[in-house]
């Protein structure tokens, strides 16, 4: 091919592109206009965690040309940080960002969306999410909730908890007062620990007066912003409870049905790149932190091997049970599984080992 010929292409193909992205744009700010109330689950002062609905919305603003706006409302400025499916459900808000977790008394199924103990990685979930139907399965799920939801953003796992004293058995679990959610919380209790879940910013107090000796919360760069670090030294990994941490930005269902396609495709990309920008940066600002409270006196420590194993025994007693309990729970669960089991085929030949 000629040079003329090869930059003629080139001229041709980036006008193509600017043209489809100008008219995707267009398209966007000619639709309907998107206000929406946003109340989150967590502050988004929180990296990773937090911050990531504040860039979904700007590239929504930006993207429509301010068409699509969502306003987004610190935890419990709105909504209290556990309520935000109900305030979605009976439409007192159009959306709300959050881990669904927080959701299992009402939908048992919904950790298994959220974190799985010795479930999936990351980027394992984000492929049977996307390609594996977990989407599909979970707008099944909370379709009788008056609710669609979307896979905004995902970090990676958290750590095992803040514990005053050292943990070297399971044995050292019972009678322990606890902050841990999901399911990993009802293995925590099975062991004899006496669990309570509380939001982000209930559990620096409740260790500070005594009311707990432990807590989980997330991950270093996160944990950090809470201050665990000036009660509890003892820094547990890994964090076997949440191998991987999903926010969803849930949209009242009467709401997401009235959108137009130009602005549902908007908000479903806007919260796919969140999803990379949540990993991105949930990684990156880790080893900061874990510098800072070396620093700071904290030890950082692994759970022997052993009680790693037999936190797993009991997870798989605790996810049999639930599942015997509700048939959603072991249609996600069996989905993940199957999912899991095939994709070894790939993972453990195709990555390096991780002790290389």
């Amino acid at each position: 091919m000629k040079k003329s010929d090869f930059t003629q292409r080139f001229k041709l193909t980036a006008l193509a592109l600017g043209t489809a992205l100008a008219l995707s744009s267009a398209a966007v700010s000619a639709a309907d206009p998107v206000h929406w109330k946003v109340p989150v689950g967590f502050a988004t002062t929180l990296p990773g965690l937090g911050d990531t609905i504040l860039y979904v919305a700007k590239q929504l603003e930006d993207m429509s040309g301010g068409s699509i706006q969502l306003k987004i409302f610190e935890p419990g400025k709105l909504v209290p940080p556990f309520s935000i499916l109900d305030a979605v459900k009976d439409k007192k808000v159009e959306a709300g960002y959050t881990w669904v977790g927080y959701d299992q008394g009402k939908i048992p199924s919904s950790p298994l969306f959220a974190a799985a103990p010795f479930g999936l990685e990351p980027w394992e979930f984000t492929a049977w999410w996307y390609e594996g139907g977990g989407d599909k399965l979970m707008e099944e799920v909370y379709a009788p909730h008056n609710t669609h939801p979307i896979l905004c953003s995902i970090i990676g796992p958290e750590a095992a908890g803040w514990f005053r004293k050292e943990i070297k058995s399971v044995d050292d679990l019972k009678g322990l007062k606890i902050r841990f959610a999901g399911l990993g919380g009802k293995v925590m209790q099975k062991l004899g620990a006496s669990v309570t879940v509380l939001p982000a910013g209930e559990i620096f107090p409740a260790l500070e007066k005594g009311a707990l000796d432990a807590t989980e919360f997330s991950m270093p760069a996160i944990d950090e912003k809470l201050g665990f670090d000036k009660i509890a030294k003892n820094y547990y990994f890994p964090g076997w409870h949440q191998v991987y941490t999903a926010e969803h930005l849930l949209v009242n269902l009467d709401v997401w049905k009235k959108l137009d396609k130009a602005n549902k495709a908007a908000i479903e990309t806007a919260c796919t790149a969140g999803v990379m920008r949540g990993l991105s940066k949930g990684e990156f600002v880790q080893v900061a932190a874990m510098k800072n409270f070396a620093a700071k006196g904290v030890t950082a420590r692994v759970l022997p091997e052993k009680m790693l194993r037999e936190l797993e025994k009991v997870t798989n007693e605790v996810l049999a049970e639930e599942s015997g309990k509700d048939p959603a729970f072991k249609k996600v669960l069996d989905s993940q599984r199957a999912f899991e089991k095939s994709y070894k085929a790939w993972k453990d030949k195709a990555y390096m080992p991780r002790n290389w």
